[in-house]
């Protein structure tokens, strides 16, 4: 099974499935020296983690990790970092229904035809519980980035038709964990949340965006042609379970726009007003921070689209493995909206990204900046 490392310098190679022993991974190209918060890795995990709130999955998973490698007094040696979570809070009966069924909408027919045999206590690898590495990974990243005064925040924009009508500049960030739906708006927050419980009693499901903005950035990440800033966010972003749409700056929303109107007019410097590294920066930000796949130097805001979750609490039609029809029962625990669990999801895989072309630009030319 190939495609279980992201990152060219900056390696996070995960593995396990949902009702294994444990899951893990192995981190590669860290840099040496650096301090390891081992608290602040744990609260990382604990935004994720399923049982957190009454709008998320009721599995109770301590989500702790134990490092094995590339951690010496510490601090980082320059090695693998090697760790793993266990997994403690199993029901592997509760999947026994759809031994030799298809779920709608799920990995388990497509699995199934590619490998020959597929895990179907709660879908193995393709399962969510695999994403709890990448927020390890992605923690130590924003250690990194927490040195360079780089940093990344995401936050619930919208649930189903219930949209937050602000910009990210027109809100205080700071309030997103105040919410258990993590949308930094109260009044906002507070109908998505009566929307999800009104969702859940029905045995359904519903998706929605997380947007995220990443401040500090200096100018230059980015490695055309094909590996372009954005276009490894959007990877990272579409790795992630559930994901159906990104985009990054106006986004789709640029086709509204003529040339004159969304192009990004640079403007000088004041020492008076700011940084005196920034010699430029530009009067609007349309490009949402990159431009030619390279930053700016300017905000990186992007949105991410979420589906349903797949499984509901309401019986589906769909077929068995030997092709007849079957009825697929609703059972389990499962989350009636993954969005908030996601938001340090989407933050991680964005700081893999970062460092990753952080270490990759150090080779761009043979005087530092």
């Amino acid at each position: 099974m190939a495609g279980n490392t992201f990152g060219t310098l900056f390696r996070l190679t995960t593995f396990g499935e949902s009702h294994g022993a444990a899951i893990g991974g192995i981190l590669d190209g860290c840099p040496a020296g650096l301090e390891m918060d081992e608290e602040f890795i744990r609260k990382e995990m604990q935004r994720r983690k399923p049982g957190q709130s009454h709008i998320t999955t009721q599995r109770k998973e301590e989500d702790e990790v134990k490092f094995l490698s590339g951690i010496f007094e510490g601090k980082t040696t320059g090695h693998p970092i090697g760790f793993t979570i266990e997994n403690t809070n199993q029901k592997s009966n509760d999947y026994e229904h759809i031994k030799d069924a298809f779920r709608p909408s799920h990995a388990d027919f497509t699995y199934q035809e590619k490998y020959g045999i597929r895990d179907y206590r709660g879908g193995g690898r393709s399962s969510a519980r695999e994403t709890a590495c990448r927020i390890v990974g992605g923690a130590i990243a924003k250690l990194y980035l927490n040195q360079l005064n780089i940093s990344i925040q995401a936050y619930v924009s919208q649930v189903g038709p219930i949209k937050l009508e602000k910009s990210y500049k027109e809100l205080d960030l700071s309030k997103t964990e105040e919410s258990i739906i993590r949308c930094p708006d109260s009044a906002t927050a507070y109908h998505m949340v009566s929307y999800i419980e009104d969702i859940r009693k029905a045995g359904d499901t519903i998706g929605g965006i997380i947007s995220c903005v990443i401040k500090g950035t200096p100018v230059g990440l980015g490695e055309p042609v094909f590996d372009k800033l954005h276009a490894d966010l959007g990877k990272s972003m579409l790795s992630i379970n559930a994901v159906k749409g990104f985009e990054y700056g106006e986004g789709f929303n640029s086709v509204n726009f003529k040339g004159s109107e969304l192009n990004d007019i640079f403007i000088p410097f004041d020492s008076a007003q700011g940084d005196e590294k920034i010699k430029t920066s530009t009067k609007t930000n349309h490009s949402g921070g990159i431009q030619g796949g390279i930053s700016n130097g300017e905000d990186i805001y992007f949105n991410v689209a979420f589906k349903p979750v797949a499984t509901i609490m309401k019986d589906q039609q769909s077929i068995d493995i030997e092709g007849n029809e079957t009825i697929v029962k609703g059972k389990g625990r499962h989350d009636p909206c993954v969005l908030p669990r996601a938001v340090p999801i989407v933050e991680s895989m964005a700081a893999l990204v970062l460092v990753d072309h952080i270490l990759r630009n150090k080779t761009s030319k043979i005087i530092e900046r």
